[in-house]
């Protein structure tokens, strides 16, 4: 699956040597993140998110056909707000320096 990614994007990109693809395994299957160079990334995405939603429709062949369970995101170089479930810490008096 990777190499086939890996195939398709360096066909797509403008900077086929910045394109990495990380492959992670967990409990729901596999994570394939995407990684290009910040110029390349309106190209992978395309207008209206076309060309990622094709490149997930490929990737789901494939994965049907090795019997895995895959998921393509994009790392657009933002970073995600970290979720909590924990309650907020109050500073105390022994928090603050004076």
């Amino acid at each position: 699956m990777k190499n086939l990614l890996e195939y398709i994007l360096i066909h797509l990109v403008q900077y086929p040597e910045d394109v990495v693809i990380d492959e992670t395994e967990d409990e729901r299957g596999f994570l394939y993140t995407i990684h290009v160079n910040p110029e390349d990334v309106g190209r992978v995405i395309g207008k209206g998110g076309a060309v990622i939603h094709s490149i997930r429709n490929i990737g789901k062949i494939r994965a049907i056909k090795e019997g895995i369970r895959a998921r393509i995101t994009i790392d657009d170089g933002k970073e995600r707000p970290v979720e909590t479930t924990e309650a907020p810490v109050e500073a105390t008096e022994e928090m603050v320096e004076e």
